[in-house]
């Protein structure tokens, strides 16, 4: 199984769509490992800078319809190569959001008004998460500073992230 724990990048922006990601010119190459200096290399954000922003990042912390655009597995297993195993926003792409836990990696889904308490107490500051998966609470510390967050994950998915992710899964059950 995955880690789901690590420092947050904030991308405080709805519709990062899969080609900001990882852009389309990439999607020849024949392994995860040869995404991984392209991560997020197209996206244009004030106050982002690539690649010094994803370094030693865990998890990011979003807005709302990440992952739209083409359906493609490159974008999770970009992340995925760059150690980032947990996303979370408040809405995914469908398509994206199954990719994730097909490859036993975790999209969360947060109301707007919790993602925007989170934005509020911890973007711009040195921030960590924990995920307790047995108590799906998400546990965010940023020096002094300490949250717990209650998540939601269908049965089935976290199947899937206990598993490993699909291929996992299916060699235990098949």
């Amino acid at each position: 199984m995955k880690q789901f724990n690590g420092r947050v990048l904030f991308l405080d922006r709805s519709d990062i769509n899969t080609d900001e990601i990882i852009p389309a010119k990439y999607l020849t190459e024949n392994t995860k490992e040869a995404l991984q200096p392209f991560l997020l290399e197209d996206l244009k954000m004030d106050g982002f800078t690539h690649p010094a922003d994803i370094s030693s990042r865990g998890v990011i912390i979003t807005r709302e319809n990440f992952g739209c655009g083409s359906s493609r597995e490159h974008a999770p297993w970009a992340l995925e190569v760059n150690g980032i195993n947990l996303v979370i926003a408040e809405n995914f792409a469908r398509i994206f959001r199954q990719n994730m836990y097909n490859c036993g990696m975790m999209a969360v889904e947060l109301p707007a008004d919790v993602l925007d308490s989170i934005f509020k107490k911890f973007k711009g500051k040195e921030t960590y998460i924990k995920t307790d998966l047995d108590r799906s609470v998400f546990i965010i510390t940023s020096g002094d500073i300490k949250d717990e967050v209650p998540f939601t994950v269908s049965g089935f998915d976290m199947e899937l992230v206990r598993s490993g992710g699909w291929v996992d899964y299916a060699d235990t059950r098949y």
